[in-house]
């Protein structure tokens, strides 16, 4: 499709006539009307109804004015923007994030993002489940290993791992007496946890005594001897480092990869892009130690 014509298509629908149209973007009144004369050739279809003196879109021009205006205008700022070189990210921008995340990371993250561009208006929703970005009006959503989807795309910017940890307090029992500990959640009632050590796979019994739904609590009562934990290692890294948990081994289970997430039928705005680059330059590398700093921080 020639987008061109096109966009002298939007311009007569915009302004509702052909005249109108010339008038306001200073062009030949014919030339405009063959350019859309070529369009409605190349499509086979008619966009306009011409009266005497009216000219009013078909339901096929309205359909085609109404799916690609909003692009149109986003291309012609975007072009606008970039070639007058003032192309700073400005407006709103609405982030849904994951819990532990926005616990941890989040707020340093959105406060440094602030600071650096005072004309976005940053506001970050916290939540787990899965949204609809479109219908919802997020401008990006980060995702723990989200479920493919064919409508966004993204990329991961953050890798983590699991690591069962206890307190220096909890014994851990050597004749496979199942050891205590603290889950995510009531539904977690796994007997075992596969274990990933230097001498190979292996594994631990365990009864669950305490079920509770943040990760933060979890590591919180698994610090105070309640039982052990399967925690992320950015979560605990200090606390290994200082001595008040204790890695008994990597868990056998999938790598956590964070991911961010916008739609793919959408340009990608100053605001997105500027956030983009803002987790790019706090986690370069994406590694647990460079979350693990930012938590700490």
């Amino acid at each position: 499709m020639d987008l061109l014509a096109l966009a002298d298509f939007n311009l007569v629908a915009r302004h509702e006539g052909f005249g109108r149209a010339a008038r306001a973007a200073g062009r030949p009144k014919a030339t405009l009307s063959r350019r859309v004369a070529e369009l409605e050739s190349s499509l086979d279809l008619r966009l306009f109804e011409r009266g005497g003196r009216s000219l009013k879109l078909t339901q096929e021009g309205r359909a085609l004015y109404e799916r690609t205006g909003a692009l149109l205008t986003e291309l012609d700022e975007a072009a606008a923007a970039i070639a007058s070189g003032v192309d700073r990210p400005r407006g709103r921008l609405r982030i849904s994030a994951p819990l532990l995340f926005s616990q941890t990371a989040m707020g340093k993250l959105a406060a440094a993002f602030s600071l650096k561009h005072p004309e976005v208006r940053l506001e970050v929703t916290t939540e787990d489940r899965a949204v609809d970005m479109v219908e919802e009006g997020y401008d990006l959503v980060i995702r723990v290993n989200p479920d493919p989807d064919e409508s966004l795309v993204g990329r991961v910017f953050l890798r983590d791992r699991l690591v069962v940890v206890a307190s220096p307090a909890l014994t851990r029992p050597g004749d496979g007496s199942a050891v205590p500990a603290v889950v995510r959640g009531a539904g977690d009632r796994s007997a075992a946890w596969g274990l990933m050590t230097p001498n190979g796979r292996s594994s631990i019994a365990v009864h669950a005594v305490l079920g509770l739904s943040s990760l933060v609590m979890v590591r919180d009562a698994v610090r105070a001897g309640v039982g052990a934990g399967r925690l992320p290692i950015s979560l605990v890294s200090h606390d290994l480092a200082a001595g008040r948990l204790l890695h008994w081994g990597d868990a056998d289970a999938p790598e956590i990869s964070l991911w961010t997430l916008y739609p793919s039928r959408r340009l990608l705005s100053a605001r997105v892009s500027a956030f983009l680059d803002h987790l790019k330059e706090a986690f370069p590398k994406g590694t647990p130690d460079e979350l693990a700093a930012c938590i700490g921080a």
